[in-house]
């Protein structure tokens, strides 16, 4: 059965992944979810590529399991400092492919994007196994640093949505999950849709008041369902790339949907880095074509999965995170907004 009350976060020991720790926390804590971490490795690619926080000798099944018990305490100790008593688990097999089938257990994962390495990069990049694309249940992505480096702040409140839509139903499925995180969070959701090889779409134009007027429509449903919920309609002449990744200077999350192969996936998990995710300086809500498409269908169970095993960890000691804690957001303590620790 799914398991709709929590939220999983995949860990690797980068700071990114600790930040994404953060935000699974804080919006379990807010929604009343609760949070599972986990950890997965593969011992052929564990000593290259798998953790920051050590190496050790390929195939030392052992010491893999150590250093992975080690990042879960650490991730632990971060989500309990949001009030948040995480459970926690520890995968071994292909990363991207035992989170493909976690996925079907879940209605959101999280994981972080450093730029280069870590889950982000594994599950986005150009291979098979990339997450969004085939993923079961949408994927949340919290950006680490922007394009310049600088590590990206988070504030504790969300009061901004934005989500990119199109006439697909993966789309407007985006669409309607914006309109209920929004409505959690009593934030304000813009919906964007972007026209980049419109003629004539000046905000006088008659072009843009029939296109406005079919935007009306399809927006409407959603003001019925959340009557309370300030929904705003913008239509931009720009590519959805662009007008998104400007969206999320702006924004606390952007929404978007993945048609698997083609349309948001070419943007988001294609060959090159120019993408969404890899430019977006607040969190990517990414809405997979196959969440879509099986939203009906029967998912595993947790213990079906192979190489899933659930292992209780102790939460690290703040001495052993306040490193990490400074690392993963400076402006944590300097931020002035009243929302924000």
């Amino acid at each position: 059965m799914i398991n709709d009350k929590a939220i999983l976060v995949g860990v690797d020991g980068s700071h990114a992944s600790y930040k994404a720790t953060w935000w699974a926390a804080n919006y379990a804590k807010h929604a009343g979810l609760t949070l599972q971490i986990v950890c997965a490795y593969s011992l052929p690619s564990y000593a290259a590529v798998s953790f920051d926080a050590t190496y050790t000798a390929m195939g030392d099944d052992n010491a893999a399991h150590s250093d992975a018990q080690e990042i879960l305490s650490k991730a632990k100790a971060i989500a309990d400092e949001q009030g948040v008593e995480a459970s926690t688990l520890i995968v071994t097999g292909d990363p991207a492919s035992v989170f493909v089938e976690l996925s079907r257990n879940y209605n959101l994962i999280v994981i972080g994007n450093r730029g280069k390495g870590g889950l982000a990069e594994r599950f986005l990049g150009t291979t098979s196994s990339s997450l969004p694309a085939y993923a079961y249940c949408p994927i949340v992505v919290v950006p680490y640093t922007n394009d310049e480096g600088e590590v990206m702040h988070l504030n504790n409140r969300i009061t901004k949505v934005a989500v990119g839509i199109d006439e697909s139903k993966w789309g407007i499925k985006a669409m309607e999950i914006s309109a209920a995180f929004a409505n959690t969070w009593g934030a304000e959701l813009d919906v964007i849709l972007a026209l980049p090889n419109v003629k004539g779409l000046g905000d006088d134009s008659d072009v843009m008041a029939a296109y406005m007027e079919d935007f009306t429509t399809v927006v409407g449903p959603l003001q019925k369902s959340y009557p309370d919920l300030t929904i705003n309609k913008t239509i931009v002449s720009d590519t959805a790339i662009n007008a998104l990744t400007k969206a999320s200077k702006d924004h606390d999350v952007v929404v978007v949907g993945s048609r698997g192969r083609g349309g948001f996936t070419g943007l988001i998990v294609g060959s090159t880095s120019q993408g969404l995710i890899q430019h977006a300086v607040s969190p990517v809500y990414v809405v997979p074509r196959k969440y879509v498409e099986a939203e009906e269908s029967r998912a595993k169970k947790l213990e079906d999965i192979s190489g899933v095993k659930q292992v209780e960890v102790p939460t690290a000691t703040h001495e052993q995170t306040s490193s990490i804690e400074s690392t993963i957001d400076p402006q944590r303590e300097a931020s002035s907004h009243p929302e924000t620790r």
